[in-house]
């Protein structure tokens, strides 16, 4: 193998690993962003449990408020009964009177149902904080490995692109550009030859151009993608299995007047020669 050939297939396999890395690379903030998205579903948990919590609260206080201007009225009711006149006045002033009490009644039982549920929402936003807290540190700790693991992708693609250039400065600069060319629109500028056909682009080669790689005395490139050719004799398909050759079967003319067979195995007598005998339109057998 010419020794460019060596140094392309070098040079291909630290490309590929250049381009994996910078792939990677780019990938941090796509997989930092998908790990803080893993806080969103647990921040609108705590998120929700605070507002109904802020949200009974507010009740609460509505409800107490209402209460409180019921009372007021009551107290206004029964200072004016003490002026009036006619009964009648005074029917309304205590209908209004116990109306308030009623709704003071009704508004107290749901200031007692908010305070059951204001335990039932404190438990929930404590919960949700917990669990924000221990799940935030955890991905803390998983934002760390990702840029952990970009920084050893950084160092690892410099050393690459190192090994990448002194590999270039030992490539004939023609056969380099050609490479680079087809490596562009294709991924790759080499390929393996195995079994008189390209691996990459799976076109069969002409013998004469299959004669060329394999003698490794020259640059070869495919006549149907333009990538550099190679062969592994390794890898060279050839085949070794010898042929097997079977003794041809007798088999006596059709108007023979006998014929003799032998059967290794036949039924309970095993090994037998059989003797076909053909007399006129009879036949028979016998077995010896």
């Amino acid at each position: 193998m010419l020794p460019d050939i060596e140094n392309l297939l070098r040079l291909q396999e630290a490309d590929k690993e250049i381009r994996r890395l910078q792939e990677e690379i780019a990938e941090l903030p796509k997989r930092v962003a998908a790990i803080e998205q893993k806080l969103a579903g647990t921040k609108a948990q705590l998120e929700k449990a605070q507002a109904a919590a802020k949200a009974d609260d507010a009740a609460r206080r509505k409800h107490e408020t209402n209460i409180s201007d019921l009372r007021g009225k009551i107290s206004k009711y029964r200072d004016q009964s003490l002026d009036v006149k006619t009964n009648d006045q005074y029917k309304a002033l205590l209908h209004e009177i116990q109306f308030a009490e009623k709704e003071i009644a009704s508004t107290e039982d749901k200031i007692l149902e908010l305070m059951v549920d204001a335990d039932t929402r404190a438990s929930e936003v404590k919960a949700a904080q917990a669990e924000l807290k221990a799940e935030a540190a955890e991905i803390e700790e998983e934002k760390e490995q990702a840029h952990q693991r970009t920084a050893e992708d950084e160092k690892l693609l410099a050393e690459w692109r190192g090994k990448r250039d002194q590999l270039r400065a030992g490539i004939d600069a023609d056969l380099l550009r050609h490479y680079e060319r087809v490596a562009k629109f294709r991924g790759t500028g080499i390929s393996e030859v195995r079994d008189h056909k390209c691996m990459a682009c799976q076109v069969m080669l002409r013998p004469q151009t299959y004669n060329e790689v394999r003698s490794g005395q020259q640059t070869v490139y495919c006549d149907s993608c333009q990538r550099v050719l190679y062969l592994n004799p390794a890898d060279e398909l050839v085949d070794q299995k010898p042929t097997v050759h079977h003794p041809r079967r007798h088999h006596p003319k059709i108007d023979a007047p006998q014929a003799w067979y032998y059967r290794a195995e036949y039924g309970e007598a095993g090994e037998v020669y059989l003797c076909l005998t053909n007399a006129g339109t009879q036949a028979s057998r016998r077995v010896y």
